[in-house]
């Protein structure tokens, strides 16, 4: 099966008519009939950015819901201990905590194909196993 890690702009995009990247992210997402994975970080900035929009929260949830989302935890010690030293190496990119997980999450599964609206930063980014991403919805 096909899986699609998920950044948090495609995310806010796709819950937010009003977003510029609405239509991108909606129509990626919209036809992608693999599975999407992000992590709990992912999870929380997107929730802090659907927070200021109507039904925001609960279009999150539902969304994670309805699309099977898997949600992976980044929180353990060695976790942030690894998150932290990628933050430093791409901290003129730069890099936020979100992005250092996913860029975890990638050698974790084996997946380098991302659903980001960040190019510079995702096509910058290396994995822990000197891994690039494919950027999914710049195809």
């Amino acid at each position: 099966m096909k899986i699609w890690l998920l950044d948090t702009g495609p995310l806010v995009a796709y819950l937010d008519a009003r977003d510029s990247a609405h239509v991108k992210a909606a129509d990626g997402l919209s036809a992608f009939a693999g599975s999407l994975v992000t992590t709990s970080a992912v999870i929380t900035e997107a929730m802090y950015f659907v927070s200021s929009i109507s039904g925001g929260p609960g279009a999150l949830a539902e969304f994670a819901h309805a699309t099977h989302l898997l949600v992976y935890d980044c929180a353990q010690p060695s976790q942030l201990k690894e998150a932290a030293r990628l933050m430093s190496k791409y901290a003129d990119t730069p890099m936020d905590f979100a992005d250092a997980t996913l860029v975890q999450l990638a050698d974790r599964l084996g997946s380098y194909e991302i659903a980001t609206l960040d190019r510079r930063g995702f096509s910058a980014y290396r994995t822990p196993r000197a891994k690039t991403f494919r950027l999914v919805l710049d195809e």
